[in-house]
């Protein structure tokens, strides 16, 4: 038993609770009792609550009996790994000064490495009185404990044995976002009490898969504790994505197969065996408890004033997220509590890194947006988060939200820059080109600044935050009907098409328009300087019916079907893991810098050119053209730089794109150093095709919508026409 049951009454007058120390903040087990530490700047007392072991009976409370620097802590011998706890905290009831403290609410501890239980939604749930004419700014009386999930004492003690983080090298890495639930839930060959569990992904099926597809990291979402929404039970949905987080150092308690927490160590450890690295998709910018509104479950009433960014009326909540409140980083408490969060992780789990949702108000001080701000200092400094991989979503809902390309050295950023323009171009968006050219190169023009590499561009086409790709050239149209919010909700300019008809179609020809299409945005994401992402399934086509924002979609709709992958899907997933080896055997496909297109007279070449249809230097005006949609990248793997880590061949590549509806005779070139072109991709060609040799010359014609990769080799091809070598060296504009 964790601990003997007691009496509820008020704080007890026994000696059981000694002062213990403020320090670390949580639960902490040292294998003889447990110390407590909760910080309140503004608290007035800390009452502990004990519960029995499921957390449905309340034993007692304890007063926790000293103060020191803002903290309230105790030392408890009696407590063992497993004791169940909350807080009830007391303080002034003002929202008009920002305190909303009310003792009649149990409270998580935010420092909680487990919670038992989930939240059963009810109006005691709240610190005012629902439906009171004051509103917020009346005061709730009723015990919320019966409502509220728990919190459990944990030992984090476990044996890693010959753990090694793989620490893939920024220029190597291949990211594929996952859902913990939705990757796992349907698959076959795993264990049936596995399925949606941290335990799936250490089946052998679902490593298999993404070794055989060449993956490096998987990016998981959410799996921190988190709150399923009352407005999505009311509609027996709930939220599946995860972004509503309610403790940052828990697992959401339902994603775990077991009762214990070193389960998710020991998926942690199976995956880095394989050398995939594991990266969390993190929350810290708001929590799950809303604006003045919202229920009372942590932070709120622990204090309102430190955890939260108020308005200068102070009773209401500064919204920059879009979701109620905004997590006041500023504060320095706060700032502990989120670097301590991630630390944790880091170091107890081996996570190998993180992607920081909304994370442009992470780097919000009250001025605004700030490069320098504490929490990206913080980052910067730390011995261990600046060793992991760090990922902003840089942008929010607030002013001058959109950051793209302004963080700190060292962070990688979502590029949407990257995934609507590489859309527009492959649907045949008008002037396209210049666009597509930047994309293609690490966006430079965004990231190629103070000593920054191409890797610090996360490129992607999709994610779980609209179309799957095999919707992306199925539906013209969002269809969220789903959602029960009339298909109001979900982003409206997608740059998607449906090719003549929307949805599913078996006419051959359709299917085969949007295969190719598939295979162009895949080719073209791996074939980009860049560091590439790849949603879940989207190897395999893998469809939402439409719905691009199923954040509330725990079933069908989101989870991955892989007993449907049929011929078709297989060769898809084929022909990724083929983009992928030859990305990784190319080393001119992942430069640790910048391309330039400049001419080095020394080396008497230029890294990248950028060539017509008819093989010559593009102009100005060519670049301003806009019909025009076709475009050769030639890299000269003379150019690769030195002292830099790569692995694979330096082979000179010609890439070919095509968004034309028809095809278009494209000249291939002369270059020094080999006598034809190897043909390795052609989407428009099954595998047993594409390897073909072709002469310098060659009016190669390439269908529409189509892209090409051809590799410089010495070998004649047969009637090879070799060219006279260009004499000019002037450098390509645009």
């Amino acid at each position: 038993m964790p601990l003997r049951p007691r009496r509820v009454g008020r704080a007890n007058s026994r000696p059981r609770i000694r002062e213990g120390r403020p320090f670390p903040l949580g639960a902490t087990w040292d294998g003889i009792g447990v110390n407590f530490a909760l910080f309140s700047a503004h608290a007035t007392k800390v009452e502990l609550c004990l519960f029995d072991i499921e957390g449905t009976r309340e034993l007692e409370r304890i007063e926790l009996p000293e103060y020191t620097d803002e903290v309230w802590h105790g030392y408890l011998d009696e407590a063992r790994p497993g004791t169940v706890y909350g807080y009830r905290v007391y303080g002034p009831y003002e929202p008009s000064e920002g305190h909303r403290f009310n003792p009649n609410k149990l409270l998580i501890d935010p420092y909680a490495r487990q919670l038992v239980g989930e939240i059963t939604w009810d109006d005691a749930l709240f610190g005012y009185t629902v439906g009171a004419p004051e509103g917020d700014l009346s005061f709730d009386t009723r015990d919320s404990a019966p409502f509220m999930p728990k919190c459990r004492v944990i030992d984090q003690a476990f044996t890693w044995g010959l753990d090694r983080r793989p620490h893939t090298p920024w220029e190597q890495s291949i990211f594929y976002e996952a859902h913990l639930v939705g990757f796992t839930k349907l698959h076959p060959d795993i264990a049936e009490n596995a399925r949606g569990t941290f335990s799936g992904l250490m089946a052998d099926a679902v490593v298999d898969h993404l070794r055989h597809l060449g993956i490096t990291a998987i990016e998981l979402l959410p799996v921190h504790a988190f709150v399923d929404d009352s407005y999505l039970a009311d509609k027996n949905l709930r939220n599946y994505w995860g972004y509503n987080t309610i403790g940052f150092f828990a697992p959401k308690q339902r994603y775990l197969a077991t009762p214990f927490i070193n389960e998710i160590k020991e998926v942690i450890a199976h995956l880095h065996a394989a050398g995939i690295e594991v990266i969390l998709d993190v929350v810290y910018n708001h929590t799950a408890e809303g604006n003045e509104l919202g229920p009372t479950l942590s932070f709120k009433g622990i204090d309102n004033a430190s955890y939260y960014r108020l308005a200068p009326d102070k009773r209401y909540f500064i919204n920059d997220t879009g979701t109620g409140n905004t997590v006041n980083l500023s504060h320095q408490r706060v700032l502990q509590m989120v670097t301590d969060s991630l630390r944790y992780w880091a170091t107890d789990m081996h996570i190998d890194g993180f992607r920081f949702d909304l994370a442009t108000i992470l780097a919000r001080e009250p001025h605004g947006f700030d490069e320098g701000g504490g929490f990206l200092d913080a980052c910067r400094q730390d011995p261990v988060l600046s060793s992991v991989k760090l990922i902003a979503e840089p942008w929010d809902c607030g002013p001058g939200g959109y950051q793209v390309g302004k963080f700190s050295p060292g962070w990688a950023e979502w590029n949407d820059r990257f995934r609507d323009n590489v859309r527009a171009y492959w649907r045949g968006d008008e002037g396209m080109l210049p666009e597509l050219a930047n994309r293609l190169t690490g966006s430079a023009d965004l990231f190629n600044k103070r000593g920054r590499k191409p890797w610090a561009s996360i490129n992607f086409i999709t994610a779980h935050d609209g179309f799957t790709l095999h919707d992306l050239v199925s539906y013209a149209d969002k269809h969220n009907e789903a959602n029960g919010e009339d298909n109001r909700d979900g982003h409206d300019n997608n740059f998607s098409a449906n090719y003549g008809l929307e949805g599913p179609g078996d006419d051959p020809t359709l299917r085969a328009t949007r295969l190719r299409q598939m295979r162009n945005m895949l080719a073209t994401l791996l074939f980009a300087q860049g560091t590439p992402m790849i949603l879940a399934g989207d190897e395999f086509a893998r469809t939402q019916q439409g719905n691009n924002n199923a954040y509330a979609q725990d079933n069908e709709i989101s989870w991955v079907d892989w007993e449907g992958i049929d011929e078709e899907a297989a060769e898809l997933v084929d022909f990724t893991r083929q983009l992928i080896n030859i990305r990784r055997r190319h080393s001119m496909l992942r430069r640790g810098r910048f391309l330039s297109g400049a001419y080095n007279e020394h080396l008497d070449v230029r890294d990248v050119s950028w060539l017509t249809p008819t093989g010559e230097e593009m102009s100005q005006d060519n670049w301003h053209d806009a019909n025009g949609r076709c475009l050769g990248v030639l890299l000269d793997g003379r150019a690769q730089p030195t002292g830099i880590r790569q692995r694979g061949t330096d082979a000179t590549l010609l890439l070919v794109l095509n968004a034309h509806d028809n095809g278009v005779s494209f000249r291939l070139p002369q270059v020094i150093g080999g006598s034809s072109w190897l043909r390795l991709v052609d989407t428009n060609l099954p595998p047993e095709e594409e390897n073909a040799l072709l002469s310098f010359g060659v009016d190669y014609v390439v269908t529409g919508r189509s892209l090409l990769l051809f590799e410089l080799s010495r070998k004649l091809a047969p009637q090879s026409l070799l060219l006279p070598r260009p004499k000019t060296k002037a450098k390509a504009s645009r």
